[in-house]
């Protein structure tokens, strides 16, 4: 089982599930867990290869079997229903859940959401898969990084997303950079599908590989409410915690939340 930490609330039943991004740990939540455990039971999850959960070297990764590693860790907990949270990759990975296990997921909050790779990031993916086998994975991963957050702004959170990957063996990285240049298909069904299930997309307006296509799935499914952050790039929880943790919380606890901040 992947590792996981878990804080639990007085008198509050409600659940809410944070699952990191690809290179991440649960640490990037750090700026959460306080505001958080005031309202809620809180599970903080180590995706497989990260953080302090073991690595799988001999065992084929893909989007199925790394969701089923969250969910074995919420039916061990016996939580029978569960708020999401997760960020960049980390995304993907709640609502493949949701739609494998709708009637778990009480609601989706998706932070710096990637629901399409554009022609700049498909061609940055091949690039990578060209160059795994001959450049240094850190590397790979520090112009991955810029690339996807590149203003000054965007600083803290490159520098902990890297410091993260500093963790991962190469061949751990290389798995799941691989795992990340086959979503397409995916993307794409999840873009065609509203799932019905209340989804709060939470986007920095600087997020600019991955907010244009969030733009057009909140225009057409309805279960969909978007909140786009001013000043802010991919890693919205990082670079703007407390308007991040303000609106999450006012959404889950279903109090009016405002779409440009």
């Amino acid at each position: 089982m992947i590792s996981y930490s878990k804080h639990l609330h007085q008198t509050s039943l409600q659940w809410v599930t944070f699952v990191h991004g690809a290179g991440g740990s649960s640490t990037i939540w750090y700026k959460q867990l306080k505001a958080f455990k005031e309202h809620f039971n809180v599970l903080l999850v180590d995706l497989r290869g990260h953080g302090n959960s073991k690595y799988h070297l001999k065992v084929k990764y893909d989007f199925d079997t790394i969701t089923h590693d969250i969910l074995e860790v919420i039916d061990f907990e016996n939580i029978k229903k569960s708020h999401f949270v997760g960020i960049s990759l980390g995304t993907i990975l709640i609502r493949n859940l949701a739609e494998k296990h709708p009637h778990r997921v009480e609601s989706m909050i998706m932070g710096g959401a990637i629901m399409k790779l554009n022609f700049r990031s498909q061609l940055l993916m091949k690039t990578g898969i060209l160059l795994k086998s001959i450049v240094p994975y850190l590397w790979l991963y520090k112009v991955f990084a810029f690339v996807i957050m590149p203003n000054k702004n965007h600083k803290e959170s490159r520098l902990l997303f890297v410091r993260e990957a500093k963790k991962l063996y190469q061949k751990e990285f290389i798995r799941w950079f691989k795992l990340s240049s086959e979503i397409n298909p995916l993307l794409r069904f999840f873009r065609a599908v509203d799932i019905n299930i209340p989804t709060l997309y939470i986007m920095g307006e600087e997020d600019y590989l991955f907010l244009p296509t969030i733009k057009k799935i909140a225009q057409s499914h309805a279960s969909a409410l978007l909140v786009v952050i001013a000043n802010c790039g991919h890693v919205v929880n990082v670079e703007k915690p407390n308007v991040f943790n303000d609106t999450v919380i006012k959404y889950l606890l279903n109090k009016p939340v405002n779409t440009t901040i």
